[in-house]
């Protein structure tokens, strides 16, 4: 069954939503990611090797990992605390400047392995190459004794826990235990691997593959094989919601074991996915702490990934270019109730 967007989300319950931002207070939790982008020109092929010559035009430093869901949360006007790790060395301390220029409030372990680097050189709009530089080690016994410390302390004064789970050896079954026992809200941006560790949380947010790799038994060929997986993870994980994003084909929300939702993609031109599931987890979460509306914090970060796609390297949005992008593209606009 087809229902109009404007039914159930308009542009005053968008404002609404908006204005309670700041009220609202997240825990972020998990990899934190340094992203490094170098944007060039191909003019030649080397002479060395039958690879492409970039001649650098300009290269930046960003939050990744749980530092995009972060960033994405404290853009839109959300209160955020993140807790993760960095390492030891040059890469740790850019990430600490970049956290504090953006004014989050953290906690970091510093660890001895290197911080976790992602380098991606970009000729024009295309993707030549990706360099990750990152050591995986499990967080040991005092760690672990400081980030629970830590998270008892804060714990009392948010909303929800989001956990970013990039599988880089700081989100242990351990971990996940010690959150869930404080009935907070947690949601979940996963790695396949881990599955087992986020039963009974309120949602994850996986995407295709790793939906399909979460649970191994199913082979996607069509859209009613993406709706079975969601069925079984919920079967597995007895969570209480999922939202699967599916790229292109936008994303599917199987809302309190009930309802099962499929959100076309609003995105108008696709250039760069990276850290788009980094925006759907920290929006959708961010909508949630506010209006407890599932549907409606799925379709607000539906919209938020649709901007971000539209540029190149992790990126996020804000309110006013949310408000902007939603006014343009919310009319005519249908979502599909499945069951």
């Amino acid at each position: 069954m087809k229902i109009e967007l404007k039914k159930i989300l308009n542009i005053e319950k968008v404002k609404e939503n908006f204005k309670r931002y700041s009220s609202s207070r997240i825990l972020v939790i998990g990899d934190i990611i340094l992203d490094h982008f170098i944007f060039g020109d191909v003019e030649r092929i080397s002479p060395e090797a039958p690879v492409p010559v970039i001649e650098v035009k300009k290269e930046y430093f960003t939050l990744g990992g749980a530092g995009n869901v972060t960033l994405n949360i404290k853009n839109m006007n959300g209160n955020v605390f993140l807790v993760s790790s960095i390492g030891k060395d040059g890469n740790g301390k850019i990430l600490k400047e970049l956290i504090e220029k953006e004014k989050i409030e953290y906690f970091l372990i510093e660890r001895d392995i290197p911080t976790i680097i992602k380098t991606r050189v970009i000729a024009r709009t295309q993707q030549i190459v990706r360099i990750d530089k990152e050591e995986i080690k499990n967080l040991n016994k005092k760690e672990i004794k400081n980030l629970k410390e830590i998270i008892s302390e804060k714990v009392k004064e948010i909303e929800s826990i989001v956990v970013s789970d990039y599988g880089k050896g700081f989100i242990s079954k351990e971990i996940m235990y010690f959150l869930k026992k404080f009935n907070k809200r947690v949601i979940v941006d996963p790695k396949p691997e881990h599955f087992p560790f986020y039963k009974n949380v309120f949602c994850i947010t996986p995407n295709k593959i790793e939906a399909h790799l979460g649970i191994g038994k199913i082979k996607i060929k069509n859209f009613n094989d993406i709706i079975r997986v969601g069925e079984e993870i919920i079967k597995k994980l007895k969570c209480e919601n999922l939202l699967i994003t599916l790229g292109k084909d936008g994303m599917v929300l199987y809302q309190n074991n009930k309802n099962i939702y499929h959100i076309p993609s609003v995105a108008k031109d696709v250039y760069d996915v990276t850290g788009a599931g980094d925006t759907v987890c920290g929006i959708f979460s961010l909508c949630l702490s506010v209006n407890n509306d599932v549907l409606i914090s799925a379709l607000i970060s539906n919209f938020a990934a649709g901007i971000v796609v539209g540029k190149i390297g992790t990126a996020t949005t804000n309110q006013k270019e949310f408000i902007d992008f939603f006014e343009k593209n919310y009319e005519n606009f249908y979502i599909e109730r499945i069951k």
